[in-house]
């Protein structure tokens, strides 16, 4: 009898992706992929271990799945990231009743597991970490709309001491380039707009001879590809070549995601983040020279330990100077098995952190909005993404090349269409416009 499995995605764009891997894997072996959580033999959480509050999160949510399917039995599965950093913690824990466990590497052993679990009543797992495993061989399963994801390498070699990827995702290694540009041709035919390459460190990507601003030029290449987008990059090995090619390329999409972290220089080599604070903002000059107008959203981290108040100001002036179009801006949290939680005390209060954030946050919603309001009275041309907002059923929703959010009125508009617009208002968060 067929087997239903509802899966739920928690974290960053790669968890997004490697679910459509997951859903395909499982497609080949005849599972039925449902959309309601209460209709599904199986419950998959794809998981996020970032900060602490994502795995409380998850924790959660098993209670809930368990207490709203009594008497009806239940596979609960977790995987990703969670999976692998805290496998003793969810198998063992009876209050969890978790029956499976799957890494980012083990996603294809899936139906063995289910398979185990379901013909002996033990709990199965597999977190192996693998130096080869890319996917390259698994199409994915995506929902209509008009951004695809692709994971052109997966893991990474950096080592931020706050940071556990290294240990739940492992070592780096790239993908084909050719497995690359045929994924992307199969997106474009199946009504794709835009693509996003994805890594832990995209810049880092390297197949043979084949560098990162070799692959975006050959993703560039492939006829009716309108928007190109990637994340994230690391400010440490930012090539001038792949500049360059962004500057000529006009499907390649001027914005950046540049993670900052922290702004003082002492701060960031505890980080291990290996470039200055001078080496930051040099960086960002030269990106500006090169791609003028080029926007820049970026992640921070407040409080990370031994950070002293007048450091954070390193942070704060790094902020007023770049003026990044947003950003992201969390409190530190401390991740076990990372080099931070080992060598350092989580020295600074919660009281304090709290302090900071809400500085930073006052000072870029600032800056956010005073940058929007530049955009009163442009044209843009957006791509349609939804055909309603979360405020609104008379408006729909699209993007700019920048990568902001523009709401106009609804009208006869498809998700994917091309839409001219004036834009005629601006929030720290959103444009709003009126098609031309």
């Amino acid at each position: 009898m067929t087997k239903t499995v509802f899966i739920e995605t928690y974290g960053c764009q790669m968890n997004e992706y490697d679910s459509e891997l997951v859903r395909s894997i499982l497609k080949k072996e005849n599972y039925e992929i449902v959309t309601d959580e209460l209709g599904a033999d199986i419950v998959m959480l794809n998981t996020c271990t970032v900060r602490d509050n994502a795995d409380r999160k998850v924790v959660n949510r098993v209670h809930e799945i368990k207490n709203r399917r009594k008497p009806d039995p239940v596979l609960v599965g977790i995987l990703g990231c969670m999976a692998t950093n805290f496998k003793t913690k969810l198998l063992e824990d009876p209050n969890l009743g978790i029956d499976f466990i799957a890494g980012p590497d083990s996603y294809k052993q899936l139906p063995k597991l289910i398979s185990e679990v379901t013909q002996s009543g033990d709990k199965s797992f597999d977190i192996t970490l693998s130096e080869f495993e890319t996917y390259s061989d698994i199409s994915p399963s995506r929902d209509e709309g008009v951004n695809a994801w692709i994971a052109i390498m997966r893991g990474c070699n950096n080592f931020c001491t706050f940071c556990v990827v290294p240990y739940t995702r492992g070592r780096e290694r790239s993908r084909d380039p050719e497995s690359v540009v045929d994924e992307v041709k199969r997106l474009v035919s199946a009504g794709f707009h835009q693509v996003t390459l994805l890594g832990q460190n995209v810049n880092s990507y390297r197949h043979d001879a084949t560098d990162f601003a070799d692959l975006m030029a050959m993703v560039s290449d492939v006829p009716g590809v309108e928007r190109i987008r990637f994340t994230s990059p690391h400010p440490k090995d930012f090539p001038s070549k792949l500049l360059r090619l962004m500057a000529d390329r006009p499907n390649i999409c001027k914005q950046i995601h540049l993670p900052l972290q922290a702004g003082n220089t002492r701060v960031l080599d505890k980080m291990n983040r290996t470039y200055t604070k001078d080496e930051f903002l040099a960086l960002v000059d030269e990106i500006r020279a090169t791609i003028p107008g080029i926007s820049f959203s970026t992640d921070i981290i407040v409080g990370f330990p031994t950070e002293t108040a007048e450091e954070f100001e390193d942070t704060v002036d790094v902020v007023r100077r770049v003026r990044f179009d947003s950003a992201y801006i969390f409190k530190y949290s401390e991740r076990p098995n990372t080099l931070a939680a080992r060598r350092l005390k989580d020295d600074v209060s919660e009281e304090e952190k709290t302090r900071r954030i809400v500085v930073l946050n006052e000072l870029q919603r600032a800056i956010s909005l005073e940058k929007n309001r530049d955009y009163i009275g442009r044209v843009e041309r957006i791509l349609i993404e939804k055909d309603s907002t979360k405020k609104s059923d008379m408006d729909c929703q699209g993007r700019t090349d920048s990568n902001r959010i523009v709401i106009i009125p609804k009208s006869d508009y498809r998700i994917g269409d091309w839409v001219t617009v004036t834009i005629t208002d601006a929030t720290p968060n959103v444009l709003k416009g009126m098609p031309i």
